[in-house]
């Protein structure tokens, strides 16, 4: 019994298609090498000489055997401890007239009349301001030149293009920012009546404060609060260029500052139906009254009985949809409150299962009970920041044609003409190899593919069993080449570098990636495709492979990126051949991690953070407000 578990777990972590570590060659480990066990197909290997210029790489079978050494490690990539970016003083030394500064305005024999606004500026130069390096140079860009005029302040007051801007930022919470990052004190409503040196000086500091935390609101609408690839190793993301240096000027002609504020945020549909829900949210004041608790240890399953099955069936009533409790009302009306869970109940519980996107099985586990309870408000709220600012990550309009992956739901989306058109389940990377969060173009799919083993899977897999075993590779079936020549398994030095060793998997009916892939080329080789091990799809929790995307339906996902029909695939499966064959058009695919997301009849659904990255992402956040909050 222990050696059946071990084996078990040793396939379930070597059952997926490759390492989410940084390489670029791509792929995983068939699931079959491990249960063999040695005791796969013959296949012949065309061996080589020794490779020339690679000594290291070929047994010498005059040398003794190599001594045990400690065996290599590729590590995966880690989350980082956020480093928010830093403030600094705006510098002011350039912003004033010198020609109406000082004595020499002072000094006038008789009243001359001086521009008010000029007058002022020269109060810019005692002002100070802390903002990042790229808001601050945009500011001192700015104000440096005289012939540009004060954007906030007018006939000694703030104008009514800083109230309107104001009104923007203080309700910066509506999409998801923090207000407190964007928060100007405004000059006293008495500064019309104080001395007039004080009250410019309040003006002036007031106009540049502003300026900043506008620069500021606006950046972070387009761009996020923060730079993604800080948070960790598994996020990739080129970060959004924002011109600040234009955008003083923008605000200065723009006739309505508010609704320019305002359209900086996402355009799309989904950040829109998530900032509606977070305003729905917070309205409720963070309140769930009718939450219900369900205390069930391990499962539940049909014809058992449980004291918890009261709370099942009332959290199923509060939670399930007008359909569900419709079709079930009379069960709902003559249920006693029994511990029994009867047929009746169990249909039930399968319908519920069902529009919840779970197995339905009608056992109840940890996932059903998780949506049997839902989450309170706050939780939910902190995930619809979050993904309002990964949101932002993205761009603007994701396009009317995509693939969109959300790793907590497990789920694959196709879009076309802005309609979901498909959807399935998906295996994604386990927690020790997780899917990177990056945006690419789907450009290829190829049929009856080889899979090439990433060298962490070589090395950190294959290579303990290969210094014991040095004929495995041979035996399995896998072709070997050193330094790009053909060779056998065995004649390779696995105690010496495995850099200029490749190992591939010919197509097979038992290949890693099953009957196709379909790629679009990244750093870090992960791609979509078939799998063997289509018991997978059954779990409600799909963290399973070594960071590739195995798909449920995968002819169904190449007919339609290849905007062709499944028969069509079928016939190219069936040719048996290698082929690689490019899609018409090159379309966006986000391989996407949100916890909250809304579905296509625009309900947001709420995810597991399986991979614990919303809680690095609050910790970025609280680590750039922080930072934000710097004093002078």
């Amino acid at each position: 019994m222990k050696l059946a578990i071990k084996a078990t777990a040793s396939v379930l972590a070597l059952s997926c298609c490759l390492s989410s570590i940084g390489v670029t060659s791509a792929n995983a480990m068939t699931l079959m090498d491990f249960i063999r066990g040695g005791q796969g197909r013959q296949q012949s290997t065309q061996v080589s000489a020794p490779v020339p210029g690679n000594p290291a790489q070929t047994l010498n079978p005059d040398q003794p055997p190599q001594a045990k050494q400690p065996l290599p490690t590729v590590d995966a990539p880690k989350y980082y401890t956020y480093k928010a970016d830093s403030m600094r003083l705006v510098s002011t030394a350039h912003f004033a007239d010198p020609v109406v500064t000082g004595a020499v305005a002072d000094a006038s024999p008789a009243p001359v009349a001086v521009d008010t606004e000029i007058s002022q500026r020269r109060y810019l130069s005692d002002a100070r301001v802390m903002a990042t390096n790229d808001i601050a140079k945009a500011i001192e860009s700015y104000y440096a030149d005289q012939s540009k005029p004060l954007l906030w302040v007018a006939d000694h007051a703030m104008s009514d293009k800083a109230k309107a801007a104001m009104t923007v930022l203080a309700d910066a919470g509506s999409v998801g920012l923090d207000p407190a990052d964007y928060a100007v004190t405004p000059p006293g409503d008495d500064a019309a009546n104080a001395d007039p040196v004080l009250r410019d000086r309040a003006l002036m500091q007031f106009e540049l404060a502003l300026s900043s935390k506008v620069l500021m609101f606006v950046q972070d609408t387009v761009r996020g609060r923060l730079d993604p690839n800080r948070i960790s190793g598994y996020h990739d993301f080129k970060r959004k260029d924002v011109n600040l240096m234009a955008m003083l000027d923008v605000l200065r002609a723009s006739p309505d500052v508010a609704a320019y504020l305002n359209s900086r945020s996402p355009s799309n549909q989904q950040f829109t139906l998530l900032k509606a829900e977070l305003a729905k949210l917070r309205a409720e004041s963070g309140s769930d009254g009718t939450r219900i608790s369900i205390s069930l240890s391990g499962t539940l399953k049909p014809g058992s009985s449980s004291p918890e099955m009261a709370n099942i069936v009332k959290a199923i009533e509060h939670r399930g949809s007008d359909a569900l409790k419709t079709a079930h009302a009379d069960l709902f009306a003559a249920y006693l409150g029994t511990p029994d869970y009867t047929p009746e109940l169990v249909s039930l519980v399968e319908d519920f299962q069902r529009e919840k996107g779970l197995t339905a099985d009608g056992v109840i586990g940890p996932s059903s009970v998780r949506a049997m309870v839902g989450e309170n408000n706050d939780t939910k709220i902190q995930k619809l920041v979050v993904a309002m600012e990964q949101l932002r990550w993205l761009p603007a309009e994701l396009g009317p044609r995509y693939v969109f992956i959300n790793q907590p739901a497990f789920m694959v989306y196709y879009y076309n003409n802005n309609q979901e058109q498909l959807s399935m389940r998906v295996v994604v990377g386990g927690k020790q190899h997780q899917t990177f969060f990056f945006e690419n173009q789907v450009q290829t799919v190829e049929f009856n593919p080889f899979w090439g083993v990433p060298q962490s899977i070589i090395i950190n897999e294959m290579l303990p069993k290969l210094r014991s075993d040095p004929n495995y590779l041979d035996r399995m079936g896998y072709q070997v080449e050193v330094g790009g020549r053909a060779v056998a398994s065995s004649s390779v030095d696995w105690y010496g570098s495995t850099k200029s060793i490749s190992v591939r998997q010919p197509p097979s009916s038992d290949n890693a990636l099953g009957e196709l892939k379909i790629l679009f080329p990244n750093s870090h080789a992960i791609y979509m495709h078939d799998t063997p091990q289509k018991s997978f799809f059954k779990k409600d929790m799909r963290a399973l492979s070594h960071g590739c995307v195995r798909l449920a339906d995968p002819r169904a996902m190449a007919a339609a990126v290849l905007n062709t029909t499944v028969d069509d695939v079928a016939k190219q499966i069936a040719a048996g051949q290698n082929k690689a064959v490019a899609v018409p058009q090159k379309f966006p695919i986000y391989i996407a991690y949100f916890t909250a997301w809304p579905n296509k009849d625009g309900v947001v659904q709420y995810f597991n953070d399986v991979y614990d990255r919303d809680a690095a992402t609050l910790k970025a956040l609280d680590a750039t407000t922080k930072a934000r909050t710097a004093q002078i």
